[in-house]
């Protein structure tokens, strides 16, 4: 509508991503930083930040083929049950280099948080990393604001670390023994830590610090007789094993 030049396209959709992040007077100067025309300017801050699509239709007509694929996607989400759970925003911008229809964002419903996640429609992706175009659909999201949202809400669970032996070669030259080792305890249903290039010392605070319930070292000279050396960290008892008896 107003003759944004294709150059200028992506410059232009960056800064309107920063609509409701900043003032609307310092979205305009930007805009006008570009050369755009402040008629211009205007009427795209207008009409990108309607959060109604009935307005957005009557603003660029019916047979717009965007408004055409966000009426149908509403629609869908009404007969599919989940059109309470999303609205409208024209202003939400993504990675433009590959995004070839609708995209979208995804918030806590006070939002208060960045977005948990994001994504959208590229039909053209795949081509990019040697194989033939298929249309998709994808998104990826940020770890650190679900964990803000559970804590918020007291759904956060309290997982401690449970590891049943810690598995740790004395020489650099055994570190292949103790993946055998520790291998061998996994297949046998063992949740395992294989600790290499570290002191004993450290070694000794790690277990303690994840509730260990054993310590594995593997040394040279046990070894060499086809044993290994346990060592209970609950009663600091310690005791030779072979290493193909090792449970």
């Amino acid at each position: 509508m107003y003759s944004v030049p294709q150059h200028l396209f992506t410059q232009v959709c960056v800064i309107v991503d920063k609509l409701g992040k900043l003032s609307r007077e310092e979205i305009e100067k930007e805009l006008i930083s570009t050369g755009l025309s402040s008629e211009a300017v205007q009427g795209i801050i207008e009409v990108l930040s309607l959060k109604s699509l009935s307005k957005l239709e009557e603003v660029l007509g019916s047979g717009v083929e965007a408004v055409a694929d966000l009426k149908k996607l509403f629609s869908l989400a009404e007969q599919y049950g989940y059109a309470d759970w999303i609205c409208f925003d024209a202003s939400v911008v993504r990675g433009l280099a590959y995004y070839t229809g609708i995209v979208f964002e995804a918030f806590d419903r006070e939002g208060e948080l960045r977005a948990i996640c994001g994504g959208g429609r590229y039909d053209r992706l795949l081509s990019t990393f040697g194989t033939e175009d298929v249309p998709a659909c994808g998104f990826g999201f940020g770890d650190a604001v679900i964990v803000e949202l559970l804590k918020e809400k007291g759904l956060l669970p309290d997982l401690p670390r449970q590891i049943d032996d810690i598995v740790f070669p004395l020489d650099e030259e055994l570190e292949g023994p103790a993946s055998s080792v520790a291998s061998s305890l996994r297949k046998k249903g063992r949740s395992v830590d294989l600790v290499e290039d570290k002191r004993l010392k450290w070694v000794f605070k790690h277990a303690e610090r994840i509730n260990a319930s054993r310590l594995i070292l593997v040394g040279k000279s046990e070894w060499e007789r086809g044993m290994v050396r346990v060592k209970i960290l609950s009663t600091r008892e310690e005791f030779e094993v072979k290493a193909g008896e090792l449970q």
